[in-house]
Formats: structure tokens, C-alpha cells, sequence
């Protein structure tokens, strides 16, 4: 968590403004829930009072009232100390097996002669992987 936050201390620690948005669904196993979150970071307190009554104005036309099940979730586990570490060290788990599993991709690929370099497959972090392979290739 700290090392994905990387990327949102520099922007802010460099006065950029910017958007963050956050999905809970998948890493707090939220997945009927639909939780996420928008954070802006505006260099002015005129410009944070626009942004905050325009997004206001989308969100009740398209929303009106949010669930609030999710949301009382996700807070009860961010702000209580031994729940936040739990999740922490099971967040750690699912990424450890994530790259144990690309680890083992890449090697069966590796050792059934696919050709090709698969080194991307344990570049890359996150949930998702991209294979490399072109439309050809992925229908073969």
C-alpha cells in the first residue's frame, strides 16, 4: 500500500494537482459492494470549492443516495488499527501469490519452448497481466 501510494506523495509533495481513484471491490473482497473512492488534491481553496459543487452536482443526478454498506466496511477497517493491519498482511498474501503464480508461468512457458521473451509476466504488478500476445497469436 505504501509503495503504491508512491506516485500520489510525489504529485502532491510537488503541488500537482490531481484525481485518485481507489477501488475497494477486489482488495477488500468487496466485489458486490461496488466501493471506491475519488480524491482530488486542488492547489486552492477556490479551486477545491468548484471541483467539490461540481462533482456534488453529477453525483446527485446520477446517484442521488449511494449505498452506504460498503463504505461503513471499508471505514471500519481503514480507521481500526488491528483490522487495518489484518487486512494489510492479507493483502500481502493475495500479492505474494500473484507473483508466485507469474513465477510459475513464466517457467512453464520457458520450459515448454514457448518462444518468445516472457519476462514482462513478472514485470509487471497488480491484478491483471498482459500476455504480449497479439490477436493471432491468442486465437492459436
Amino acid at each position: 500500500v505504501i509503495n503504491d501510494a508512491y506516485s500520489v506523495r510525489l504529485f502532491t509533495n510537488n503541488n500537482i494537482e490531481l484525481l485518485v481513484s481507489q477501488s475497494y471491490a477486489k482488495n477488500m473482497g468487496l466485489y458486490s459492494e461496488r466501493i471506491g473512492a475519488l480524491n482530488i488534491v486542488c492547489n486552492s481553496n477556490i479551486i477545491a470549492k468548484g471541483v467539490k459543487s461540481l462533482c456534488e452536482s453529477i453525483i446527485r443526478s446520477s446517484f442521488s443516495n449511494c449505498p452506504s454498506h460498503g463504505a461503513r466496511i471499508v471505514s471500519l477497517i481503514l480507521l481500526n488499527k488491528e483490522l487495518y493491519n489484518e487486512w494489510l498482511n492479507e493483502l500481502n498474501m493475495v500479492v505474494n501469490r500473484i507473483k508466485k503464480m507469474r513465477d510459475l508461468l513464466k517457467n512453464k512457458l520457458i520450459n515448454n519452448k514457448c518462444p518468445g521473451n516472457w519476462d514482462h509476466i513478472t514485470k509487471q504488478i497488480g491484478m491483471f497481466s498482459y500476455t504480449g500476445l497479439d490477436v493471432e497469436q491468442s486465437k492459436r
